[in-house]
């Protein structure tokens, strides 16, 4: 798979499971009434993150807000903060991914800027989905045990027989949209990071640099050398040819198959 390629599958499930956060986050079905010992009822309680309702048979809804903070159970609040936290998260890391993205030029950018942006959002992806499971799971794990609490006192008469009627909870279906948005978000986020991996520069390339000697300019002869210090306004500079020294203006001037210094 190639870097834009997965770069941008990354970019769309993160933004899928944001999408399945929030929808999560709103809906009202994070709780539902077991109906395993009383299937036929005129009344269906189900309970949200924000609101509690009562659907009848008639067809009527009726859904009631949480108007407390306060009086709210510690894990329902904590579940809260996780799921908004992520989903703020999921939108940072949306709005960076934008412009990471290979496919798409903003001004000058170059490709190690856009390789630290792919890196910052994916590391966000992974954290907002993170978040998104562990709010899921802490809720679940309320239920299961509400539960089974609520079980041992309906069964604890003699005989196994019933003394109290009460209403138990089981899962409802934002539980697993939650649990797929986030599982979504988390996969998009660890492929941002190995796209990273691709649109980082490599390094192994060198530029050649020339060295120019400063200094006097020597001409070499068998026997000797001569030096031009360049202080002297009649010294004229030497150039050797094969094993012979001339001045440029004889160069120029008259040409000969033997010269002499």
């Amino acid at each position: 798979m190639s870097t834009t390629t997965c770069q941008v599958v990354g970019f769309l499930l993160s933004l899928l499971g944001l999408a399945g956060c929030i929808t999560a986050t709103g809906m009202d079905m994070w709780s539902t009434q077991d109906l395993y010992d009383n299937p036929v009822t005129s009344v269906f309680q189900y309970e949200g993150l924000w609101r509690s309702c009562v659907r009848q048979s008639s067809g009527f809804t009726e859904c009631r807000p949480y108007f407390t903070i306060l009086g709210l159970p510690a894990m329902l609040q904590a579940v809260r903060a996780l799921m908004i936290v992520g989903i703020v998260l999921g939108v940072l890391g949306v709005l960076v991914a934008i412009f990471a993205l290979k496919c798409i030029r903003i001004g000058s950018m170059d490709d190690s800027a856009k390789a630290k942006m792919t890196l910052t959002s994916g590391i966000v992806f992974i954290i907002s989905g993170i978040c998104a499971i562990i709010g899921v799971s802490v809720f679940a794990n309320m239920l299961v045990t509400n539960f089974w609490m609520t079980s041992a006192n309906m069964y604890s008469g003699l005989g196994g027989m019933v003394q109290t009627v009460q209403t138990r909870y089981t899962f409802g279906s934002a539980l697993f949209v939650g649990w797929v948005a986030g599982g979504l978000t988390l996969v998009g986020g660890v492929m941002m990071c190995i796209a990273c991996r691709g649109l980082t520069p490599d390094n192994t390339n060198y530029k050649a640099v020339s060295y120019h000697a400063s200094g006097h300019s020597v001409g070499y002869k068998p026997g000797g050398f001569k030096a031009s210090t360049g202080f002297g306004s009649n010294t004229k500079t030497k150039k050797i040819y094969d094993g012979g020294a001339r001045t440029e203006d004889d160069v120029q001037s008259h040409p000969s198959k033997y010269d002499y210094v």
